[in-house]
């Protein structure tokens, strides 16, 4: 009898597992993904319940204690500690309240690039209790006061090398009354003032708590700016308790304190500044903070820095994935991948030619109140569908009509579920645990972004204005953007906002922009249909300079396609499904074509061979 229960057991054991990774292949890494949940969960709840108010500054003094000696920031050839860009906070943050144009808690808008003095500075107004807008450093002009506006800052603090772009807004801030300071320790320019040298004058004395004691969960911690699905860019409110979160969050993202964080994402990006800055805040880890991505130099720095954490967007993996191969390809210390919008084959790709990377991809974004994460690490899926994550972060796919641009109703006004494996649009729930703050100053964009009886009349849902599917086996994944909006090179591009901008150059009348695909690139290029003024003919050098002065260069049209006259809907919508399906083909579009041309400094007409050209990737977009 002994025997024969011996026997069982050890078949058991054989087969249990067998049976288990068979026809439940990823139950382990759920009952993972669960305990990472209950982890999260109870972390933030511990920290929301602390008194005094618990906030990524505490966090970051958290750390600075622990560790003063240990690196915060690799820069260029200069190493920041904790003990160090902790004193420097307290010296920009005593030398911007000693400023008469600023009292604390005044909103403050930051137009940087990616260099220490971003962090430095964002530390500071933290440590005064301000609101911080964080602006493109690449608009200008028109979209450059819009976003200013839409936060109501006070004060601008302006990285050196804009001066120029500072200028050209001036006397707008100056009217309003806008305290301009410049990160530098000398400026002629009335009514810009040099900041750098009171920086460097300053006491490093902490600062009093009483500064911030204002501040709760609700309040506003920066503006991050998303182009969103109409007109010009909008201010997404991140409040405190959205960045608490996002800690609790970090904590399980896989990264460890004695990893090197390589950041070469925008600081004034969600990825870059949340993902990267505060995410290393809450594991107190290094960072290695890159003023731009460099395919060229990325595993160089990697290798010089000891680096084991990378950030992406998809674009940057088919980046890496194009340069010259090397024979050290595979000679580096990253363990690491975090980011999204990744497509399955530079996936593969990627894997093969650097080695066994973990690729961590996430779906979320800026204003959303849902996110997903592939933590089984299924190729080409942005995360994976479970109970536990849909009871706390109720979601929905619905059917949706591209031709209507609007979710499909059924008879009683209700939305309509997609079946497992087709398309839907993604919704989630407004609740207590997720909610949606919405946009500064722009309840109606706000409102657009709310989806009223979705499931049941009175029930409220936020539009992600993303199309998903998910499969047989419960992974998710991404599948385009609906809507008003395209995606390259990692920007979200807003085609009212390129429309409103072309429509003010004196030799056109009527534009409509619309995205296109082009083999072998992420997301959709700009592409615009547009129709000339009376008398005056298209004139591709005047558009070129005109794009390059108020739009950046992910938002700038490459294709042009000057039609006659504009087609409309019977509601007086301009058309755009025709104008996507032909593309920028010359062989099946009887309209003069335009390429963007930076070499010529103009707009020149799209050939047969430069389009075959950018078919086969000989030319670059």
């Amino acid at each position: 009898m002994e025997m024969y229960v011996i026997s069982v057991i050890l078949a058991s054991s054989l087969i249990i597992p067998f049976t288990l990774k068979t026809f439940f292949p990823y139950l382990w890494v759920d009952i993972s993904y669960f305990g990472d949940l209950l982890w999260i969960l109870v972390r933030f709840v511990s920290r929301r319940r602390r008194r005094p108010f618990f906030f990524v500054l505490d966090r970051f003094l958290e750390q600075t204690a622990a560790h003063p000696d240990k690196p915060f920031i690799v820069f260029e050839n200069e190493r920041y500690s904790y003990a160090y860009t902790d004193k420097r906070s307290n010296k920009t943050a005593n030398a911007l309240q000693a400023h008469p144009g600023y009292k604390a808690g005044d909103t403050v808008a930051l137009f940087m690039g990616n260099e220490p003095a971003f962090l430095f500075t964002w530390l500071a107004l933290a440590k005064l209790g301000s609101p911080v807008a964080l602006l493109n450093h690449n608009i200008r002009t028109k979209s450059l006061l819009h976003c200013f506006n839409c936060c109501k800052a006070k004060v601008l603090i302006a990285a050196s090398e804009l001066k120029d772009a500072v200028e050209d807004v001036l006397p707008s801030l100056t009217e309003q009354g806008v305290t301009v300071l410049l990160m530098t320790k000398h400026c002629n320019t009335p009514g810009i003032e040099s900041f750098s040298d009171k920086v460097d004058e300053a006491s490093d004395a902490p600062l009093p708590m009483s500064l911030r004691s204002h501040i709760t969960f609700k309040s506003p911690a920066v503006y991050i700016y998303t182009s969103g699905t109409t007109g010009l860019p909008k201010a997404a409110v991140v409040n405190q308790n959205r960045l608490l979160i996002a800690l609790a969050v970090l904590s399980s993202n896989g990264v460890m304190p004695n990893d090197v964080f390589y950041l070469n994402l925008p600081l004034y990006h969600t990825a870059g500044f949340i993902v990267g800055f505060i995410g290393s805040i809450e594991t107190g880890s290094t960072i290695v903070l890159k003023r731009k991505f460099s395919a060229s130099q990325f595993w160089d720095d990697c290798r010089k820095n000891s680096v084991t954490v990378i950030q992406y967007i998809g674009e940057v993996m088919r980046y890496l994935c194009s340069t010259p191969k090397r024979e050290n390809d595979k000679d580096h210390k990253v363990r690491l991948a975090i980011g999204n919008g990744i497509r399955a084959d530079v996936w593969r790709e990627f894997l093969s030619r650097f080695g066994n990377i973990q690729i961590r991809e996430f779906y979320a974004s800026t204003e959303g109140n849902v996110g997903f994460v592939n933590y089984a690490g299924k190729i080409g899926a942005i995360g994976r569908v479970n109970f536990l994550h849909r009871r706390l972060f109720p979601y929905i796919l619905v059917k949706y009509d591209t031709e209507r641009d609007e979710p499909v109703r059924d008879a009683n006004g209700l939305c309509v579920e997609a079946p497992k494996g087709e398309t839907g649009l993604l919704l989630s729930k407004i609740t207590d645990i997720a909610p949606f703050v919405g946009y500064a100053q722009n309840e109606e964009q706000t409102e657009k972004k709310r989806l009223r009886n979705v499931l049941k009349k009175g029930d409220l849902y936020f539009n992600s204005g993303d199309l998903m599917r998910i499969d047989k086996d419960n992974f998710i994944y991404f599948q385009d953007r609906v809507g008003d909006t395209f995606r390259w090179k990692g920007e979200n591009v807003a085609t009212t906002e390129v429309s409103d901008i072309l429509t003010i150059c004196d030799c056109l009348k009527e534009a409509n922009v619309y995205g296109v695909q082009v083999p072998g690139h992420e997301g959709r290029i700009g592409m615009a249909a547009v129709t000339g003024k009376e008398g005056a003919q298209f004139d591709g050098s005047k558009l070129y300079k005109h794009v390059v002065s108020y739009l950046p260069s992910y938002a700038r049209p490459r294709f042009i396609r000057v039609q006659n006259a504009m087609e409309v809907t019977g509601t007086f919508k301009q058309m755009k499904v025709k104008l996507v399906e032909e593309n920028f083909d010359p062989g099946r579009i009887q309209d003069p074509l335009y390429i963007l041309n930076d070499n010529e400094k103009s707009y020149v007409p799209l050939t047969a061979q430069v389009y075959c050209s950018i078919l086969s990737g000989n030319t670059k977009l």
